[in-house]
C-alpha cells in the first residue's frame, strides 16, 4: 500500500493510542497500520498477530485491551467482528464480517492458505479445515451480546457500497445506529481512511475531549443545482470545512411529506458520505437556527451568527470561501 503521498492529520488522536485488529490471513504488518500511522502521526497505533483459531484469538485481544487500554479500536472483516465483541471501547468496525463461517465457505477460503503479510512467528502458510470453519461460526455467535444504550453509542459500522464479500450493514443496523455507507469494495484503502475514516475519528477524538468546534451550517441550495447535481469545488469547501469546524447541512422542511426528508438526507450522505451521517438540519425559519456560520445563497434575516453568501461579490465560488475560511483559522 503506497502511504507516501498520504495526507498527515498532525494533532488527530494526539497523545492516545489506537488499536488495530486486522482482517483473516493478514497480520500487523498490514499495510492498513502503516497507514494509521501516517495519517495521524501523533497518535500511537498498535497492532498484533491475531491467533487463527477464534478463541485464542478472542483471549489474546481481550489481554491486549487491559495491557494497552486503547482510546479507539479499529477492526476491519474479520477484525471488525473481533472488535464489536471488545466493549468498554470506542469502536470503528470496517465491513465486520459477522458471518465468518458462512464468508469462508462461500469465496473459497478453506484448505491450505497463504499469510497476505508476515507474521511475526515466521509462519507463511495454514490449514482452513473444516472444524475450523465451525469454529468461526461459534465465535460469530457472540457478536451482539449484552450491548447497553452506552455501547451502542461507542460502536460505528463502516460498510463499502461495492462489498463483494461481506454483507453486513442490515444486520449492524439492528444493534447499533451508527451504521454507514461509504463508496468503495472490502479493502480500507487510502481514500476511504482519508475521506470517510478520518472525519469518523475526529469526531470520536473531540468528544473524549469534550472539545467544541464553531459551527457552521451549508444551506443545502448551495451543495446542488437545479438538476441535483453538485456544485462547483463543493467537496473540496466541505472536506476543508469539516477539518476545523462542526458541519451541518440546512435543508427546508417539508409539509407532510416524510419522503421528501428521506430523500434529501440520502442526497446529503450520499453525496458527502460518512462524514455527514445524521447531520441533516430541517427548518424553515433562519432565525430558530444556532450556529457561528451561515453558508446560503440568499440574505438571512434573523440568523445570529455570521452570514456568508454563496454567489454574492464577495463570494462568487466555493473556492472563496475555501479562502475565507481558511484565513479564520478555525475561528
Amino acid at each position: 500500500m503506497e502511504n507516501q503521498y498520504v495526507k498527515q492529520f498532525p494533532g488527530l488522536m494526539s497523545g492516545k493510542k489506537i488499536m488495530y485488529v486486522h482482517g483473516f490471513g493478514s497480520s500487523a504488518q498490514s499495510g492498513t497500520v502503516t497507514l494509521l500511522r501516517t495519517l495521524m502521526p501523533d497518535a500511537t497505533v498498535v497492532a498484533r498477530d491475531i491467533p487463527i483459531h477464534p478463541a485464542e484469538a478472542m483471549d489474546m485481544l481481550r489481554a491486549m485491551c487491559e495491557e494497552e487500554k486503547p482510546h479507539l479500536i479499529i477492526g476491519t472483516s474479520m477484525g471488525g467482528m473481533y472488535t464489536e465483541q471488545l466493549k468498554g471501547y470506542d469502536r470503528i468496525l470496517v465491513n465486520p464480517a459477522f458471518r465468518m463461517g458462512e464468508t469462508m465457505t462461500k469465496h473459497g477460503m478453506t484448505g491450505k492458505q497463504t499469510f497476505q503479510n508476515p507474521r511475526a512467528d515466521g509462519v507463511q502458510e495454514f490449514i482452513v479445515t473444516k472444524s475450523l470453519v465451525k469454529e468461526y461460526a461459534e465465535a460469530t455467535s457472540h457478536c451482539f451480546e449484552d450491548i447497553t444504550p452506552e455501547e451502542r453509542c461507542r460502536v460505528t459500522g463502516l460498510f463499502g457500497d461495492e462489498d463483494p464479500v461481506v454483507h453486513t450493514f442490515d444486520l449492524f443496523r439492528e444493534h447499533y445506529p451508527e451504521a454507514i455507507h461509504f463508496h468503495g469494495g472490502h479493502r480500507l484503502t487510502d481514500k476511504v481512511a482519508l475521506h470517510y475514516l478520518v472525519p469518523l475519528i475526529r469526531r470520536i477524538d473531540d468528544r473524549q475531549d469534550g472539545r467544541q468546534r464553531p459551527t457552521v451550517l451549508i444551506d443545502i441550495s448551495t451543495l446542488a443545482d437545479s438538476y441535483r447535481n453538485a456544485t462547483a469545488s463543493m467537496h473540496k469547501a466541505y472536506e476543508a470545512l469539516i477539518e476545523r469546524y462542526d458541519v451541518y447541512v440546512v435543508a427546508p422542511a417539508p409539509f407532510n411529506d416524510r419522503g421528501s426528508m428521506a430523500e434529501t438526507v440520502e442526497w446529503v450522505e450520499r453525496y458527502l458520505s460518512a462524514p455527514a451521517h445524521d447531520r441533516v438540519v430541517f427548518a424553515n425559519r433562519r432565525e430558530v437556527l444556532y450556529g457561528d456560520y451561515l453558508i446560503t445563497d440568499r440574505e438571512s434575516d434573523g440568523f445570529i451568527g455570521t452570514t456568508v453568501v454563496w454567489g454574492s461579490d464577495e463570494f462568487k465560488t466555493w473556492e472563496e470561501i475555501i479562502v475565507f475560511f481558511d484565513r479564520l483559522g478555525g475561528q
